[in-house]
């Protein structure tokens, strides 16, 4: 990714590491509610368990804000918030590895040379989202059930924390249980990586050189905005079938291809585009405010080791 710092000096791999995991944890804060109303209108519709009667069940939540508005008037504002502690524990350890290495991995591909093309870009953004994925996904797992499960009054909840769930999942599921959905999620973040990385890198460059924007601000929105939008258009359909394939009860799905065909049995192809808004609101804001902020705490620490390296 193009621009410096002090001296323009590149930011060491410890740099954007640290950089990528407080910025997306940030950003997941700001952006958390929207990721819970996305996963509350991705399971819509699911039948789940035995007890199924093959009867479509009532469509609770429509729409983002009507979704938001149903969950903080019958569950209260912190269901919003659901999950939130998986989901920090992800991004420390999921961004760090997927946004942290990118360029790190970007340069191996290309023998260290600053012009790389779109292959090794690709490569570069599906390796360290698999990457990821194999360090963070039962966190994600956590994450998933936490924000499906309703608080309602009177409804017992299936976890009481996040150690009690990863505790449960592990004694109900075994240990693989907290690697559920590992392949649908390997190849969701591999696109989305690819996507977002690739497609940020890209428009930031060709904003860079082919209009007056610098390496500033408005350039950085402008790239995270628009990587957003084309990461939800691209990987919402593999969204769906994780979110869907992660919450579903034991023995459920029978796999990955099961739960896919399911849902286009029962409910359509629509289905795999259920919570695009939310999705795209979510993910268009998180990448503005992760990809803006990383670049501004790049800069901040590579200005603070420069300052302390002169000074010593």
């Amino acid at each position: 990714m193009v621009g410096f710092g002090p001296a323009d000096v590149p930011p060491s791999a410890a740099v954007k590491f640290v950089g990528a995991g407080t910025a997306a944890c940030i950003a997941d804060l700001l952006t958390f509610p929207l990721d819970t109303a996305k996963v509350r209108l991705q399971i819509q519709g699911e039948a789940r368990g035995p007890a199924a009667t093959g009867r479509s069940p009532a469509v609770k939540y429509r729409g983002v804000f009507g979704t938001i508005s149903t969950m903080v008037r019958t569950e209260g504002p912190r269901s919003l918030y659901s999950g939130l502690v998986a989901g920090l524990q992800r991004q420390m350890s999921f961004a760090s590895v997927r946004i942290g290495l990118y360029d790190s991995v970007k340069q191996f591909y290309t023998k260290g040379s600053d012009h790389a093309g779109i292959g090794s870009r690709l490569l570069a953004g599906g390796t360290t989202g698999a990457m990821a994925v194999a360090v963070a996904q039962p966190t994600d797992v956590v994450k998933v059930r936490f924000q499906a499960q309703t608080r309602s009054p009177g409804l017992s909840r299936r976890y009481c924390s996040t150690i009690d769930a990863y505790k449960t999942i592990a004694k109900e599921e075994g240990v693989r249980g907290l690697w559920k959905g590992t392949a649908p999620n390997i190849t969701r973040n591999a696109i989305v990586n690819c996507t977002e990385l690739v497609t940020y890198d890209f428009i930031k460059d060709m904003l860079i050189m082919s209009t007056p924007l610098t390496d500033n601000l408005p350039c950085h929105f402008v790239s995270a905005f628009g990587a957003g939008l084309c990461t939800t258009i691209i990987a919402s359909p593999v969204d769906v079938v994780k979110t869907r394939y992660m919450n579903s009860a034991s023995g459920q799905y029978g796999s990955v291809l099961n739960c896919a065909a399911a849902m286009m049995a029962k409910e359509g192809p629509r289905a795999f585009y259920k919570g695009f808004m939310p999705s795209f609101l979510r993910l268009g804001s998180w990448n503005v405010v992760m990809f803006v902020t990383y670049e501004q705490l790049k800069r901040a620490m590579m200005a603070a080791t420069h300052t302390y390296t002169t000074s010593a």
